[in-house]
């Protein structure tokens, strides 16, 4: 048995969890905030049996998109001022960051 992690954006969670759910697949959601952008994540916990692995990639692969977002970077407060970008600037967003995790035993009460 595996524990599927996935971190992804929230703009994708509903779409994920549907997807997961017309599959037959349950899932926990937990809210969680991005460290570099600060933004609003959603974690997923998902234990699957060792062949379902690859499926539940490929829903969580299909179901994900990584984008372009505009981000006005933080200032720094006593930091190295000389590496600060005082303009808006572009960055890759969204996807999936998935960790794939051996479970030893399993217990539903």
């Amino acid at each position: 048995m595996k524990l599927i992690m996935a971190v992804i954006q929230d703009k994708d969670s509903t779409r994920l969890s549907d997807a997961l759910v017309k599959s037959d697949y349950r899932a926990t959601r937990l809210s969680s905030t991005g460290g570099f952008l600060k933004a609003g994540n959603t974690t997923f916990l998902i234990g699957v049996e060792d062949n379902s692995v690859e499926e539940v990639m490929g829903i969580i692969q299909k179901n994900c998109r990584s984008r372009e977002q505009v981000v006005a970077p933080i200032s720094p407060m006593g930091g190295n001022a000389d590496s600060y970008v005082p303009y808006p600037v572009e960055v890759q967003v969204g996807g999936a960051t998935v960790f794939v995790l051996p479970v030893d035993q399993f217990e539903q009460f």
